[in-house]
């Protein structure tokens, strides 16, 4: 089952979910305190992008005004370490255009304005939401403090650290890398095989 959107009247609302009747059937939809604001009160038809969030003990639909903000929500959630409560806690901080713009300017303080984001947390993110969004690497090795000495390899290794992986993580994601290479793509592939064993 795959609910894409919704259409409906809004039923209840709290700051971080609204209840919304569609046909008789009251969705409980997670959003942003800032999508709480833009639905508008009780009784108003509204139109919410949907993103079905499945687990092993629920199901929990997650809301947003746009199918941007949508795409953003989904590629943060495809980051390492990034559920949906902290993909909505990003969101609730930065909207899209924000976020794009913090990601183009490496600018780790903006991501860390949000609860629960550290410096190294938000620097991981800034290198994976980059491709995942499809703006340029950038200068974010330099962002995480990525070494000078031991090769290619070893300034991945040393990036990965500094990222706060452990050191059967890193050896799990440095086993098939090549030993030369460009070191963003290579730190990229590293990070990708780390969100897939996640």
């Amino acid at each position: 089952m795959m609910i894409g959107s919704l259409r409906g009247t809004v039923l209840d609302r709290s700051p971080t979910e609204v209840i919304i009747d569609v046909n008789g059937v009251g969705y409980r939809v997670q959003v942003s305190p800032a999508t709480v604001v833009t639905l508008g009160d009780l009784g108003s038809t509204v139109v919410v992008h949907t993103h079905l969030h499945v687990r092993e003990d629920a199901l929990t639909l997650y809301g947003f005004p746009t199918l941007d903000e949508r795409a953003c929500f989904e590629a943060l959630l495809g980051a390492h370490g990034v559920g949906p409560a902290l993909a909505l806690a990003i969101l609730s901080v930065h909207r899209p255009s924000t976020l794009r713009q913090a990601l183009a300017d490496d600018d780790v303080d903006a991501l860390c304005l949000v609860p629960g984001v550290g410096k190294k947390t938000a620097a991981r993110l800034l290198l994976e939401l980059k491709s995942r969004l499809d703006l340029p690497a950038g200068d974010v090795l330099a962002v995480i403090g990525g070494g000078d000495g031991g090769g290619v390899r070893g300034e991945v290794r040393e990036a990965l650290v500094s990222l706060g992986y452990g050191p059967q993580e890193i050896g799990d994601a440095l086993r098939d890398l090549p030993a030369e290479g460009d070191v963003q793509r290579l730190l990229k592939d590293a990070l990708s095989r780390l969100a897939t064993v996640r």
